[in-house]
């Protein structure tokens, strides 16, 4: 490693100066680290958060401090005499609010004295988020009998990448790097990109350390035995775009401004020490209560299912984020920190019977961002939902199309749907005269798709090269193939998202009725209803009793084996007969690994369980199975889903991953991770919700003051489960399923709410 003083590192007043000019011999290059760790710790405040290992260390592969999809901080790193200290533990507190490592030393080498044996020194790292601030206390403990002399360094850099570029982009240009410097005691770094914003990095401490270099702090710590001395850091971050680049001459509506450049955040001088970290640790505490209160409390007589549901309503309380429009759950980190439409739709379907306030906030936010005009560029259409929003550099610039982007094919659908659910779910009609203007228009570009289909479907293809091909929520670019593995030619109608669609024109019809418009309702009602009956004649495989996966440009069936008819059923689009024969299939070996459901069947073309598509077990495509299943009157095939993905979860240290792979489940071995699987990902931590909400049998009715309740199942292991102070219009109720003499009965405390159980 080159010296820091040969990379333009400068010293601050006091005690530094006077190390400048002694021998560096006290310091030792810290030993270089050629692999990112395979357990990641994530913390998460607005657009920012960090990924980092359990030591506490950025090391710069797919880790960093992340500001709006920029790394401000490649390289954090801890180390005692040149090396890293033995790793304890590192976890993230349970409602994920902080993030502590405990830690201790390595043979520490004599400074003027006596060595110091491994294992005396404890160092604790204690890190909380607080907006785009990160603060931490690094405690050091001497538990021996004689006093230390600990050399102690945190270094830390900033390649100022693009996200896309950590994700394996290569770009033919960029911004201008800054050189690293320190002045009063801080270090500054800086990079002005090609959207003509300055990103500024403020790395501050306290105590002010020995020796302070660009990409260096030093400290020659004085640990008496059994004394603890505390050392503070405190990295805060300040975006200021004066001339914001409009992507590649595109027109970005002003109502998507907000989305497609990077909003001015303005960062006073970090506040450092214990004062700031304790301040910061109570704020996100606080945060995290306020989120966990909007939920209805779900606890069973099984402690293991309870650290899975508290853990799954930690994740999403962490990846909720407050705007102006409400909160909004974003889909996933690190790759995905940031709003996706129809991640957000599912979420707030799997978990409106519990909290109903996410759906408002992601309705309201959706609609506002609602294309207004075409663009082949974004794939946006007049009244299509949002796929993609990015604030980072090279969405901006229009090095990716994302920055407001549009290609995606079921979401317009999704957001009617999860209107029509919100509803019904709290009778707040007064919503809907909000976005009615919004709805009609979503309405209007899912019927000018379907009326340029010849069957009249709702099909998708790319506008530019720049886009996603597959605009499903299975869109990598192999997920969509013919029975000889062959891709189809576009435009291509998935199966499930003629559900989504026929589902959307059936609440539209209500909601027209509602409003008095009785021929668009009879309009809407026939579009439903002609798409189910074409389904129901092109998709249906009667060789397999299944549903193929979509229909190419040319009206071939793509006769695949796939869990996207899984979805049919959780809309109640098939047959009662044809429904029951696509749960016999979901529940046979062919797709059920015992883990949970693939999204290919074994043995079809391109199966793959190591692939993204097709062959994995994703958390969110069972909890829309086990909707379904139960729904076909195969809640005993939803109770087994719920019970193999709490397993799984409790192999994943309680929390689901984006996916894993679709290997059958052995004796005695765990599921098998995916490598690059987002931990958490928000419809992943809200699967669990929507297949209890499935099992338990549970409707509300808000306009009706009431809780419907039918043919209650629960897992395996549960004695009893309760959900509580579930809101009901402006009241609550406890809800309590037990078992007796064999079958799950369900009880509740008396009031204004209603519950009716059927048996």
């Amino acid at each position: 490693m080159q010296d820091p003083e040969a990379l333009g590192g400068l010293t601050h007043s006091g005690g530094a100066d006077r190390a400048e000019h002694e021998p560096d011999t006290a310091f030792i290059p810290p030993e270089n680290l050629n692999v990112a760790s395979a357990n990641q710790y994530v913390l998460k405040s607005g657009d920012t958060f960090i990924v980092n290992d359990a030591l506490g260390d950025i090391t710069g592969h797919d880790d960093g401090l992340f500001v709006n999809d920029t790394r401000v901080l490649s390289q954090l790193r801890l180390t005692f005499g040149g090396r890293a200290p033995s790793l304890l533990s590192g976890s993230v507190s349970s409602d994920n609010a902080a993030f502590t490592a405990h830690l201790t030393n390595r043979p520490l080498p004599p400074l003027g004295g006596d060595s110091t044996p491994e294992g005396v020194i404890h160092v604790e790292r204690v890190r909380v988020l607080s907006g785009t601030v990160l603060n931490e206390a690094i405690e050091l403990t001497n538990y021996g009998t004689k006093d230390a002399v600990v050399p102690l360094s945190i270094s830390f850099a900033s390649d100022f990448s693009d996200m896309f570029e950590v994700r394996g982009l290569k770009r033919d240009k960029k911004g201008n790097v800054e050189p690293a410097r320190v002045e009063n005691g801080e270090v500054l770094l800086g990079y002005v990109g090609l959207d003509n914003v300055e990103r500024d990095v403020q790395i501050a401490f306290s105590p002010t350390p020995d020796k302070l270099f660009a990409n260096r702090a030093d400290y020659t710590v004085q640990l008496p035995a059994q004394a603890c001395v505390s050392i503070y850091l405190a990295v805060a971050v300040k975006l200021r775009a004066d001339k914001p680049v409009v992507s590649a001459g595109v027109s970005v509506p002003v109502h998507a401004q907000s989305g497609s450049h990077v909003s001015q955040i303005h960062a006073e001088r970090p506040r450092v020490g214990r004062a700031a970290v304790r301040a910061a640790l109570v704020e996100a505490h606080l945060v995290m209560r306020e989120r966990r209160r909007a939920t209805a409390r779900v606890r069973s007589s099984n402690p293991l299912f309870n650290a899975w549901i508290d853990r799954s309503l930690a994740d999403l309380g962490l990846l909720t984020t407050d705007l102006e429009t409400g909160p909004y759950p974003y889909a996933g980190i690190p790759w995905f920190s940031t709003p996706f439409g129809r991640d957000a739709l599912i979420t707030s379907l799997q978990t409106l019977w519990l909290q109903p306030g996410l759906a408002r906030g992601v309705l309201r936010f959706l609609a506002e961002h609602q294309a207004l005009e075409n663009s082949a560029f974004r794939d946006a259409a007049v009244g299509k939902i949002m796929h993609e929003m990015r604030k980072s550099e090279m969405a901006a610039t229009g090095e990716v199309p994302f920055a407001l982007y549009y290609g995606g094919v079921d979401s317009t659908p999704l957001f009617i749907v999860l209107a029509g659910a919100y509803v019904a779910r709290t009778g707040d009609v007064d919503l809907i005269d909000e976005l009615w203007p919004a709805l009609q228009r979503a309405a209007n570009w899912v019927s000018g798709v379907c009326d340029k289909n010849r069957f009249g479907l709702l099909d998708y293809q790319r506008e530019s090269d720049g886009g996603l091909a597959n605009q499903g929520w299975k869109d990598s670019h192999d997920s969509v193939f013919h029975a000889d593995g062959r891709f189809p030619d576009g435009p291509i109608a998935l199966v499930e998202v003629q559900a989504y669609a026929s589902a959307a024109f059936d609440t539209m019809a209500h909601f027209s009725t509602l409003r008095g418009l009785s021929e668009d309702a009879a309009g809407y009602s026939r579009r439903a209803r002609a798409i189910r009956e074409c389904v129901e004649e092109k998709y249906w495989m009667e060789e397999s009793g299944f549903y193929g996966i979509a229909l190419d440009g040319h009206g071939e069936l793509c006769r695949v084996l796939a869990s996207n008819a899984g979805h049919l059923l959780a809309f109640g689009l098939p047959s009662r007969e044809r429904g029951e024969a696509v749960v016999r299939g979901l529940e046979s070996t062919l797709f059920h690994t015992g883990w949970g459901v693939r999204t290919l069947a074994a043995g079809q073309a391109r199966f793959n369980p190591m692939a993204y598509h097709n062959g994995s077990v994703w958390p969110h495509d069972n909890a829309l199975c086990a909707r379904g299943v139960a729904r076909y009157g195969g809640k005993a095939t939803a109770v087994k889903l719920l019970q193999a993905l709490f397993q799984a979860a409790v192999n994943f240290d309680m929390r689901l991953p984006e996916l894993f792979c679709g290997f059958p489940r052995r004796r005695g071995e765990p599921p098998t991770a995916y490598p690059v699987a987002c931990l958490p990902q928000a419809w992943a931590a809200g699967s669990p919700f929507m297949m209890l909400e499935a099992c338990l049998g549970v409707t509300v009715d808000a306009a009706k003051r009431e809780v419907l309740i039918e043919q209650p199942m629960l897992p395996e292991g549960i004695d009893w489960l309760e959900i509580g102070d579930m809101r009901v219009g402006d009241s609550t109720v406890t809800i309590t399923f037990r078992r007796v003499a064999g079958k799950v009965v369900a009880s509740a405390e008396q009031g204004d709410v209603r519950v009716v159980a059927l048996l």
